[in-house]
């Protein structure tokens, strides 16, 4: 990963969010999601600027779901990672495990 993709915290949140939920990834379900396993208060205005981001860095793509009586005829768009965000992912969890195993007196405990 180069300086230029370089990702904030939140931002590599919101790229995990992405791939758990898969096929079902949109703004809210995005928010929900980090809201449920962070116990973070999220605002949604947030969750969008960083998907936009992710997107324009190429971490993740977006398509236009169907209209719905349910949002009054207006429609989702649900984001999923790219290959470059799948590596991304890898790279950043590689590095952090690096890292934390080169703290003394540390036992790395997978949950």
């Amino acid at each position: 990963m180069n300086k230029g993709n370089y990702l904030g915290e939140f931002e590599e949140l919101i790229l995990l969010a992405v791939a758990s939920l898969e096929n079902n990834a949109y703004g809210v379900s995005v928010m929900k999601y980090i809201v449920e396993e962070t116990g973070r208060s999220v605002n949604i205005s947030a969750v969008h600027q960083g998907l936009k981001r992710l997107q324009r860095k190429g971490f993740v793509q977006s398509t236009v779901g169907g209209a719905t009586q349910v949002r009054g005829g207006r429609r989702k768009r649900f984001f999923e990672l790219t290959n470059s965000g799948r590596e991304t992912l890898q790279e950043i969890m590689n590095l952090k495990i690096q890292l934390y195993l080169k703290v003394p007196y540390f036992n790395l405990k997978l949950t």
